[in-house]
């Protein structure tokens, strides 16, 4: 039996029955423990094969494996550091005498799990302590080839193989189930494992509270796409928390199912307390995400709790002194920027994402069908990113690639034939899942509608496309952009451009009322300043209606330069005084 440019399970085969196994039986030996048993037993069939869904199970020994090795659809094109794999880098056996299966032993992790997950033993530098350490190493293994090494030593201090690429722990053994169990260290995994929960895996790098940059899901995210259920069993804290909303974000709540640990921090915690049969209870008894649209006060007890200890949370602000000063947002909202054609409204746009990204990490996409050609709007976001003008001895060197690699891995642009907004909001919440973008620019309103809007009832058109909107960044936690022209410029009768208000958008009226936030980007062409007002803020804590803050633009960089307007104060009258 021979398969040739085959998908199984949405993964290309790479290598077609990687065991060499007796091919179209249901029954065989094991890769695993078939040869390690008395010669008289070593070729009784104690595993079942799925040759379509490409897994094993040992009745023996009671794991499971892959019987074929896949590609990955999409991979990264970045070059990483391969880590090499040395045999004597599994030196764990089970010799009971071993020190570090005492170790484990005490954390409830036989010798038998540490061998089924290739968990190895020996010395190497750790940065934290500028020396050599006995350490534990834990193999990243994808598709049957070693890609990254994580390494623990007795201090708790860890850290990745350098250069090599970020990936989940343990990724190979959801291959072929419809679930899996995401936790947040690879002791976690040992202790489900160890609990008869083989499809289990770990984030490589723990969770953190400020960061939703989840590049190991990006770079496994193909792995999930036949998955009904993903089990979250992260860390009962604030960090694992902020790394659950991240990961139901990304995947979808309709899939997402949450375990409660109850009295423990995790899963090896759960196991050591209360041990194997427990565990596997606690993740069997998980439960959904609360329905969309549907809360009880208990779902939401956290959010309130942290409200009566701290009242309003801060918003978010871009990184320009003056302008933070007068505007800062939430996400799941969508922020409606007006101005006349030339005003800067894109390039203020574009100053803002890069803002948040700096300060917050935040990926963003563009669908800006007037920001062509997308060269040039690449060539805007290097600018900014660089405070610089790339010149073309640049291209190549240090600098270059640093900067082309941030604008390349943090911006997106989407390129359509014919864009419709529902088209748009589709790309967009595949970028959540495959890229993580907090940020959508819709670039301009007009060119981003359907064809048959101009013939239809403006109002209800316009309420219809902005609560789609409104829709898409409450379930992916999206902060959107929308760049929207007036319909006609005026001007005043000393034939100055008179500035627009959110009510010289067409379907004014609906534009005030949706939008949660209103910026008008107004150009002084005789002072050579740009100013962004605050046209409306829906929550007040979070700006200042009315209140502008005014710019250089600086040519070179393309960024926005704070300026302080002196406001001038004539002399009181006398009665006044």
């Amino acid at each position: 039996m021979t398969v040739e440019n085959r998908e199984i399970n949405g993964f290309l085969i790479d290598n077609f029955n990687q065991h060499n196994l007796e091919t179209g039986k249901k029954q065989g030996i094991c890769p695993l423990c078939s040869h390690t048993r008395k010669p008289k037993n070593q070729k009784l069939k104690c595993a079942s094969y799925d040759w379509e869904r490409g897994l094993g199970t040992c009745h023996n020994c009671n794991t499971s494996f892959q019987l074929h090795t896949y590609q990955r659809k999409g991979s990264s094109e970045k070059i990483y550091v391969k880590p090499v794999d040395k045999q004597e880098d599994y030196n764990i056996t089970g010799d009971p005498e071993q020190k570090v299966l005492k170790w484990f032993k005490n954390r409830g992790i036989s010798a038998q799990t540490l061998i089924d997950l290739q968990v190895g033993e020996g010395t190497e530098w750790m940065p934290q302590t500028q020396k050599e350490e006995n350490t534990i190493k834990f193999n990243y293994m994808m598709g049957g080839e070693l890609i990254n090494i994580k390494y623990r030593d007795g201090r708790k201090n860890f850290k990745l193989y350098k250069g090599a690429e970020k990936i989940f722990y343990n990724i190979d053994s959801i291959v072929g189930y419809d679930s899996c169990i995401i936790v947040e260290g690879e002791m976690d995994v040992l202790a489900l494992h160890e609990a008869g929960i083989p499809n289990s895996i770990s984030v490589p790098n723990g969770a953190t509270l400020n960061s939703n940059n989840l590049d190991y899901l990006d770079n496994c995210i193909d792995y999930f796409e036949d998955k009904e259920r993903v089990i979250l069993a992260v860390d009962n804290d604030e960090a694992g928390n902020a790394l659950k909303q991240e990961l139901i974000r990304r995947l979808g709540a309709e899939v997402c199912f949450l375990v409660d640990f109850a009295d423990c921090k995790d899963a090896n915690e759960y196991l050591t307390k209360h041990g194997k049969d427990a565990l596997q209870s606690a993740i069997h008894a998980c439960k959904p995400v609360p329905l969309e649209g549907v809360s009880t006060l208990y779902d939401i007890e956290d959010e309130l709790k942290d409200f009566v200890k701290n009242g309003f949370k801060p918003g978010y602000q871009v990184g320009l002194e003056n302008f933070d000063k007068i505007f800062s947002t939430y996400t799941s909202q969508f922020i409606t920027v007006t101005g006349i054609p030339s005003s800067g409204k894109s390039d203020f746009v574009d100053q803002m994402v890069v803002g948040y990204n700096q300060n917050y990490g935040w990926k963003t996409a563009f669908a800006s069908p007037e920001n062509q050609p997308t060269y040039l709007h690449a060539h805007k976001l290097m600018r900014k990113v660089w405070q610089d003008m790339p010149r073309p001895s640049d291209i190549g060197g240090e600098s270059w690639n640093r900067v082309a690699d941030h604008v390349n891995d943090n911006f997106f642009f989407i390129d359509m034939d014919r864009y419709t907004l529902d088209a748009v909001l589709k790309k967009g919440a595949e970028l959540v899942k495959r890229k993580g973008i907090k940020c959508l620019v819709i670039d301009p309103f007009n060119k981003i509608r359907d064809v048959n809007a101009g013939t239809d009832d403006v109002n209800r058109y316009t309420m219809e496309y902005l609560t789609k909107i409104e829709t898409f960044c409450k379930k992916y936690d999206v902060l959107t952009f929308i760049v929207a022209h007036p319909t006609k410029m005026y001007r005043d009768k000393d034939g100055q451009i008179e500035e627009p208000t959110m009510y010289s958008i067409k379907g004014g009226g609906e534009w005030y009322d949706a939008s949660y936030h209103g910026i008008l980007v107004h150009r002084d062409y005789e002072a050579k300043t740009v100013k962004a007002k605050v046209l409306k803020v829906k929550f007040q804590n979070l700006g200042e209606n009315q209140a502008e803050a005014h710019f250089k633009w600086e040519p070179k960089s393309g960024c926005f330069i704070p300026q302080i307007i002196d406001t001038i104060v004539e002399d009181a009258l006398p009665w006044e005084s």
